[in-house]
């Protein structure tokens, strides 16, 4: 799993593959007003990935960063039998979720975002390599050749300190790799960058070198797809041009959080 359970009741990666709505559970968020002043609600984002955090501020959203700590491997092995997608989705959906206690209390008036990314190559998952040798290995494997980059999402809507809704759905991206030399793929290892990132490599670092192109949605291969979080937002009822800031605000707020289970 990449930078890329069962909080409040939700099951992660139910009823994954079924056409729109997508995963949509409950009723429609209500928009929060104080008289003709609509207030803001909180975007909590369920991932210690700074690159989601990154591609989220430059899209004008400033998120509170509640880490989840669910047991990654544990969920995927939970939901393998269901194929990649789904399994996707479980992970992102077990980020959320697991924050939800959590958020309820601190938020009220908020939504979680919680997203996972894997590599699909000849069948198999591939999450961020166990070690170097590992990651050279998978390296001299998909290099000159092509992959598919699954990223999970999980939105859920919390209104008044309630879970109003949720929704969910994976975005696929082909990537076709480069061939890196011996020399440079020795340089990649050193960063310590392929063991950080879904697949062992990443197009908003040094792994983009590597990457001859990129078929589908580029901020979904960094970890999070804004048209498609700007879809699930709409399903829970959310206008994402409601999160953004205004032009004279910048904040960033990170959480650490014991919650249990996470």
């Amino acid at each position: 799993p990449g930078d890329a359970l069962g909080v409040g009741g939700l099951q992660p990666g139910t009823g994954a593959l079924h056409s729109r709505p997508r995963n949509v559970v409950g009723e429609w968020a209500s928009p929060m007003t104080t008289g003709s002043t609509v207030a803001r609600r909180t975007v909590v984002l369920a991932s210690a990935s700074p690159a989601r955090l990154a591609v989220l501020r430059a899209a004008g959203i400033d998120p509170v960063v509640i880490i989840s700590g669910v047991d990654e491997p544990a969920v995927e092995a939970a939901h393998a039998a269901e194929g990649p997608a789904a399994t996707v989705i479980a992970l992102a959906s077990a980020k959320a979720t697991a924050v939800v206690d959590v958020v309820r209390e601190r938020h009220p008036n908020s939504v979680v975002i919680g997203c996972d990314s894997m590599l699909l190559r000849n069948g198999r998952l591939h999450g961020k390599p166990a070690d170097e040798a590992q990651a050279r290995r998978e390296w001299s494997e998909m290099s000159g050749g092509t992959g598919e980059l699954l990223t999970g999402h999980a939105v859920v809507a919390v209104s008044d300190g309630q879970l109003t809704a949720r929704a969910s759905d994976v975005q696929r991206t082909v990537l076709r790799f480069g061939t890196p030399s011996p020399e440079e793929m020795t340089a990649y290892l050193a960063t310590g960058e392929p063991l950080k990132v879904a697949g062992g490599l990443t197009i908003d670092g040094y792994g983009g070198w590597f990457v001859d192109g990129v078929h589908g949605d580029a901020s979904s291969v960094i970890g999070i797809s804004l048209p498609l979080t700007r879809r699930l937002l709409s399903e829970v009822g959310i206008v994402v041009t409601d999160l953004w800031r205004t032009i004279s605000e910048t904040k960033i707020s990170v959480e650490g959080t014991q919650c249990t289970p996470c």
